[in-house]
């Protein structure tokens, strides 16, 4: 059993060796891809000291900042060119906790995509403003209410895919970037009718860096969840 755990960044030299030793603590099938997007602060480089002493850590590094979503797509095909089981997305700032890992794993097995919902029962995220809380928690409901898809949390980053699932969706149609890009796959997967899984996990606030949500990210949100349902009307996904 292979399982690679895709960690995006930009300037997450604060996080990134922490978070890649604490992933790769959890089991011995786990492998950790950061794919960066040429960050100024030189994560990249921490990640390239890593990789001397651990064939377990893979890099790409990009040449711009590029965004979430084609971040993770170049790491599925990374993924599934070299043939791993399972795959993961994961946040480097330790908003996901690692040990959460186990669980998915075990859970995946039964699963075609398995979720961390910080929704499912009641709401469980630490130290975000309330204005946040209440956007993200409504913008649940607003993804609901269009898509009629039914996941709690359709925006967490913190994800276990089989390979069956990413090689059945073609990664080159995907739309969106920013967090609409955790929905848009959602989307796909559900109408597919695969086995989606939530799980209870706690969402924690960074404990260091920047948090890369824009007004930008927020509008693409909003209006995707109706280009989606306009398309899968149209019999076009």
């Amino acid at each position: 059993m292979k399982a690679l755990v895709i960690i995006p960044t930009y300037n997450e030299a604060e996080n990134i060796s922490n978070i890649i030793d604490e992933v790769l603590s959890k089991d011995e099938c786990l492998e950790v891809l950061v794919v960066d997007d040429n960050s100024p602060d030189g994560t990249s480089n921490i990640v390239e000291k890593k990789q001397e002493n651990n064939i377990r850590i893979h890099l790409h590094t990009r040449k711009k900042k590029l965004g979430l979503g084609s971040a993770y797509v170049e790491g599925f095909k990374y993924a599934l060119k070299n043939n791993f089981d399972y795959i993961f997305e994961m946040d480097a700032d330790f908003s996901h906790n690692p040990v959460v890992l186990i669980e998915m794993l075990k859970e995946i097995q039964n699963h075609d995509l398995i979720i961390g919902s910080r929704y499912i029962n009641g709401i469980n995220v630490v130290n975000w403003p309330l204005r946040r809380l209440i956007l993200s928690f409504l913008a649940s409901k607003y993804v609901h209410f269009i898509t009629c898809m039914p996941i709690n949390d359709p925006t967490s980053g913190f994800k276990c895919f089989r390979k069956e699932v990413l090689e059945n969706i073609n990664l080159d149609d995907i739309l969106s970037d920013g967090y609409s890009f955790q929905i848009e796959m959602n989307y796909r997967i559900w109408l597919k009718k695969l086995r989606i899984k939530e799980i209870p996990i706690v969402f924690t606030d960074r404990r260091s860096g920047h948090s890369k949500m824009s007004k930008k990210i927020v509008r693409e949100a909003i209006f995707i969840v109706w280009k989606l349902r306009f398309l899968h009307l149209k019999g076009k996904i």
